[in-house]
């Protein structure tokens, strides 16, 4: 068994319309996660969650999948992300997870890394983040969760539907993160390493701040590619590979930023 290893993943957007990125999750929990440190879900697991009675096939694949890596040893924890910020702890329980706030800041084998799921660093996107605040509201929160699964359905359809045609008029640059969001965040929770997903650009940054070199790495999402950031006590490498030999009819990267 491998150790001194922990994954960072994001942006899966698991649905049942989606077998092979599906697919794909299982084998990397069995063959690459496990034995690991940890493995850290940065939001996104999923395309939507309506609620812990979400009823999707993947939604219970998935939950015995994680469980089944959790009661080998190996802690997973998540942070919810945009598409999935009503998963709670029945479901979180049900897999094996630990649910952690965005942001949360840890120490990762010796550095000060703060961890976010990347939506609140898009603070261009003025539109959006009037919608986050609205929707994360606590009284917003309890409000849905008490509403019928199938009114719940059809608004998490109809949310989708707004924000394809939202970003359809937004420049890529108004949802990919704000520099000095970043800086700042950095500087609140005193870290010297940030590890985000939500923007679906995979990569290193390096940000001089302070008169200190600071690195941001962007999570790769599971559309057209699939991967992870993986860190030890060496430091963190990326690896973002092709999903498909060829790319799909449909390709899902207008979902990128939300």
């Amino acid at each position: 068994m491998r150790s001194g290893r922990t994954y960072f993943i994001a942006d899966l957007h698991l649905t049942d319309e989606r077998p092979v990125a599906t697919g794909r999750f299982f084998r990397f929990l069995e063959e690459e996660a496990k034995g690991a440190d940890a493995l850290y879900i940065l939001g996104d697991l999923f395309e939507a969650w309506i609620g812990d009675d979400h009823d999707e096939q993947v939604a219970h694949d998935t939950a015995r999948r994680l469980k089944s890596l959790a009661d080998t040893g190996t802690p997973i924890f998540f942070m919810p992300g945009n598409r999935d910020f009503m998963l709670a702890k029945v479901y979180a329980r049900r897999s094996g997870m630990t649910l952690i706030p965005d942001p949360t800041r840890i120490n990762l084998y010796g550095t000060a890394t703060l961890l976010m799921h990347g939506d609140t660093l898009c603070i261009d996107d003025v539109a959006y983040q009037t919608f986050r605040r609205r929707i994360r509201h606590p009284f917003m929160l309890g409000l849905l969760r008490r509403l019928p699964f199938s009114w719940r359905r059809k608004m998490a359809s109809q949310a989708r539907a707004g924000s394809e045609s939202a970003k359809a008029s937004k420049s890529s640059d108004i949802m990919d993160v704000n520099i000095k969001a970043v800086e700042r965040s950095l500087r609140t929770h005193h870290a010297q390493r940030l590890i985000h997903g939500h923007t679906h650009r995979p990569a290193k940054h390096i940000h001089l701040l302070d008169g200190q070199e600071c690195e941001r790495w962007v999570v790769p999402d599971w559309y057209i590619r699939w991967g992870y950031v993986l860190c030890d006590g060496h430091g963190c490498a990326l690896k973002a590979e092709p999903l498909f030999t060829e790319p799909p009819e449909h390709k899902i990267a207008s979902n990128q930023g939300q």
